[in-house]
């Protein structure tokens, strides 16, 4: 029997949203969220036929031809062009996970009733959602501002049989799609097509993606460092509750607890040790991977209000007799946040690549690039390559977008948020950080068997028992390749 979830006026929390992802669970709506949405429409429908006062977007053209009106027999065609002459997407898909993410957004902010939809396009997102069929979205176009526009309108073609699908692994026309299924194009109404493509759907699925992976990737940070601090016979001083309490971030304070917590019952770590202290890179782990632990809180607090928001314009307010053309669609608000996220996550990377190389460094009685007769043997020399290189380029994709704007449409939407840029760069730090965590762990689970026979905690030696299950020691010369990708799967599990 399938999972259901009823769309409705509930808080949605992002752990929600990957439940439902991961869960494959299907959606409806409350008869509430009907009635809303009915009852919007219906508002909106008199409003055009009582008022003589333009409605921008709903009776007017778009951007700076917002001064043109438009009669009401072209109230339908001017939707359906909209959609048209704005899907101008081009670079790589958007991946399909984030696409079922954006029509499930798209979905919730059109069920509060402030946006004018008709209750069948919204039941078509829904169809599209809960059969798979995932609409061909681009990752450039988008300058966050009138919302996503560009990815929006290659989200929203398939409702009226343009543009392109992915179903069942095939890619289909929005017309055969329809034709396959046995629906009917929708035949947009008057503010159908803005409420469709303003909002930030697109930028907002990526951020809730990227939080999910963010907390995976930073609880997989402490276990991988701890495994690291281990083969390295670093000290467990610097993890004293004592020191943190005189310093109390939160995050700060909830890793070294962690880390306390993965060493108990290490022979490692009770072993006298010969070095007076670490590298940074392993002493400061509470004090970076908790900065980053804080970000992606203050992060998390954003998104889900902008999850739970309805972000298209204008706003159709029926309780108070209102129809306001403002500006819920700039993505200023989840662009900066998202900036500051891929850096939290880029840090991850950063001390991580340099565990790995004081790993590989020869020092602290662990040989040269971890293998037993280096020279012939390069061993694990040029894993640690591709992680600076990798890291290196986060760096750059951590310059923020959101402190860019280009001018557009004559100058009327002169300040942009660029918000779907800083998305596009924070999914490539968010895979770049998953793949330098890996690394480590290859290198990291490699050192650790030159401590043998000590063992570290069953916390530890669990994690590097069932990495074993996947990646083999490596004695001599090997294809690395594979094992980083492997070790990219096991994060993954």
């Amino acid at each position: 029997m399938d999972n259901i979830h009823q769309i409705s006026a509930a808080h949605l929390t992002i752990e929600q949203i990957g439940e439902i992802i991961k869960d494959s669970t299907k959606l409806e709506l409350s008869e509430d969220a009907r009635q809303r949405i009915i009852r919007c429409r219906a508002y909106l429908d008199k409003k055009i036929i009582e008022s003589d006062t333009p409605i921008y977007g709903v009776t007017t053209g778009f951007g700076s031809l917002c001064k043109i009106s438009i009669d009401k027999d072209s109230l339908s065609q001017l939707q359906k062009n909209l959609v048209m002459s704005h899907a101008c997407g081009v670079g790589d898909r958007v991946p399909n996970e984030i696409v079922k993410i954006m029509l499930l957004l798209k979905i919730q902010s059109l069920s509060y009733g402030y946006s004018g939809c008709q209750l069948q396009t919204v039941e078509r997102l829904i169809d599209f959602f809960n059969n798979d069929i995932y609409p061909i979205v681009y990752m450039q176009g988008s300058l966050g501002a009138s919302g996503d526009l560009v990815p929006l309108a290659h989200l929203s073609l398939p409702l009226i049989g343009m543009g392109e699908v992915e179903y069942k692994g095939e890619i289909l026309s929005g017309a055969d799609i329809l034709k396959r299924m046995g629906w009917n194009p929708i035949e947009l109404v008057s503010k159908e097509g803005l409420a469709l493509l303003n909002g930030t759907q697109n930028m907002n699925a990526f951020a809730a993606w990227a939080l999910l992976q963010s907390e995976r990737l930073s609880q997989w940070a402490d276990v991988i460092g701890t495994m690291s601090l281990e083969a390295y016979d670093g000290r467990i001083e610097p993890f004293t509750h004592a020191v943190h309490a005189v310093r109390p971030h939160k995050g700060q304070i909830d890793t070294a607890a962690r880390i306390r917590e993965l060493l108990e019952g290490s022979e490692l770590i009770r072993q006298p040790k010969v070095n007076v202290q670490d590298p940074y890179s392993f002493r400061c782990m509470p004090q970076v991977h908790g900065a980053s632990k804080d970000t992606i809180a203050y992060v998390k607090s954003v998104i889900d209000i902008e999850v739970n928001a309805a972000t298209d314009n204008p706003t159709v307010c029926p309780d108070d007799d209102l129809v306001i053309s403002a500006g819920n669609f700039h993505g200023e608000p989840i662009a900066q946040p998202m900036d500051f996220l891929a850096i939290a996550l880029c840090e991850l990377s950063n001390i991580s690549e340099r565990r790995i190389y004081k790993l590989v460094s020869g020092t602290r009685n662990l040989p040269s690039f971890l293998v037993a007769k280096p020279g012939v043997n390069s061993g694990f020399m040029i894993p640690q390559y591709t992680a600076a290189s990798i890291v290196s380029q986060s760096k750059t994709y951590c310059t923020p977008a959101s402190v860019d704007s280009i001018p557009s449409s004559q100058g009327q939407e002169d300040h942009v948020s660029m918000g779907a840029n800083a998305a596009t760069k924070l999914y490539q730090v968010v895979l770049n950080t998953e793949r330098v965590l890996a690394i480590e762990l290859f290198n990291a689970a490699q050192a650790l068997e030159f401590r043998r026979p000590l063992k570290s905690s069953p916390a530890i030696e669990a994690v590097h028992k069932a990495y074993r299950e996947e990646v083999p020691f490596i004695d001599t010369d090997e294809f690395m390749a594979p094992y980083i990708a492997r070790s990219v799967d096991f994060l993954r599990k």
